[in-house]
């Protein structure tokens, strides 16, 4: 895998990245190669926050941009 600087873009092989407020961020493949959600309400969950209580995970899931983070492998709830 890839490791962005933080001055770079985040690239579909990074395992993660520095976002804007500098923290770090897992990327949506290194998550989706990890096999399961892991309950922080990671911003890329490829997973639709499964693990995540609520009422987090609703709050997580209605703040989501749409279609960030969704994949055929994460569960649509």
């Amino acid at each position: 895998m890839t490791l962005n600087d933080e001055h770079e873009e985040p690239q579909k092989e990074a395992a993660w990245y520095f976002n804007e407020e500098g923290l770090m961020t897992f990327t949506a493949y290194f998550l989706l190669k990890r096999g399961y959600c892991c309950g922080n309400g990671c911003r890329h969950c490829p997973y639709n926050y499964e693990a995540v209580p609520e009422p987090l995970r609703s709050q997580l899931i209605k703040n989501r941009p749409d279609g960030e983070g969704k994949t055929s492998k994460g569960k649509d709830q």
